[in-house]
């Protein structure tokens, strides 16, 4: 592939499993602790009430912009390419959006953001896409 045909990440998308309403964020807080909703990206990026140290760490050594959606706010071009197969990460890249974590990827990596890190790497190589 020559330089004219290679896809560039330009940011990374996650989109939790859960909603950006007050409403949405209290249920999903009072059912994860009730065993009775689950979102893995959450799990790696949010401990009980706020974002977790390491996952900011980790996010920020990432060479282009992680942004986060809920289910509700996600971008048009995300939720066409996902559908409701949620929590999922995908590239934004200079071809269009191509999803490199689904939710059984993203449960793989059992809440750990280094993890995550290393999964988004592994899975843009085996697309060929570069940073």
């Amino acid at each position: 592939m020559n330089d004219a045909e290679t896809v560039k990440i330009v940011r990374l998308i996650g989109v939790y499993n859960a909603d950006a309403t007050l409403r949405g964020e209290l249920t999903y807080w009072v059912g994860a602790r009730l065993g009775q909703a689950h979102c893995s990206l959450c799990d790696i990026t949010h401990g009980l009430i706020r974002e977790r140290s390491d996952w900011r760490t980790c996010r920020d050594g990432l060479p282009v912009p992680f942004d986060t959606y809920h289910r509700n706010d996600q971008p048009d071009s995300v939720r066409s390419a996902v559908g409701k197969n949620l929590p999922v990460v995908v590239a934004e890249t200079t071809a269009g959006v191509v999803v490199l974590l689904r939710p059984s990827e993203l449960e793989s990596c059992q809440a750990d953001p280094q993890r995550l890190v290393d999964a988004l790497t592994t899975a843009a190589e085996q697309l060929d896409l570069n940073w």
